[in-house]
């Protein structure tokens, strides 16, 4: 079982991967961890990365899953050319989608000290996201006290796999 637990910057990526990796004795794999040096410069400068930037490191997402019979990786995958590049060489992912306001994802970005990632950046981020279907992923509002949208997420994936 593959998992991606994508969304904007802010909406909670990691702290569902981490919860989903402990209930489901599975790795967990950090999604900014895996960015080129120069794609997290980029960022750090307030500067929207490009298709082509992003290209790398969705390749990178993918091999984390590849490399394990098992495994959850945070990663925006902001269009479904994104998710589909990541399908393409990791097989059978279920994406996990979390959205939000634009409100609440700047509160939580604002509460992340040290983090490359600007405030400033994710308008550029929303303008380039392409909300899954349905038939792509499942949806959790991150307004959901976080122990519904694990509980959502469980669901989901205990729905789906084998």
């Amino acid at each position: 079982m593959n998992i991606v637990v994508m969304g904007v910057s802010g909406c909670g990526k990691s702290s569902l991967g981490v919860a989903l990796s402990e209930m489901l004795g599975i790795p967990f794999f950090e999604g900014d961890a895996l960015h080129p040096p120069a794609n997290v410069e980029k960022m750090r400068s307030g500067t929207p990365l490009t298709d082509d930037d992003r290209l790398p490191w969705l390749t990178r997402v993918a091999e984390s899953l590849d490399a394990h019979p098992s495994a959850i990786v945070s990663c925006s995958a902001l269009k479904r050319s994104y998710r589909d590049h990541i399908r393409a060489r990791a097989g059978d992912v279920q994406f996990i989608h979390l959205a939000g306001s634009l409100d609440v994802l700047a509160q939580r970005m604002a509460a992340r000290p040290g983090h490359y990632m600007p405030v400033s950046l994710l308008d550029s981020q929303l303008a380039t996201l392409e909300p899954p279907g349905a038939d792509e992923a499942l949806t959790i509002d991150i307004a959901l006290p976080p122990d519904a949208v694990l509980a959502a997420a469980l669901d989901h994936v205990k729905g789906k796999s084998p």
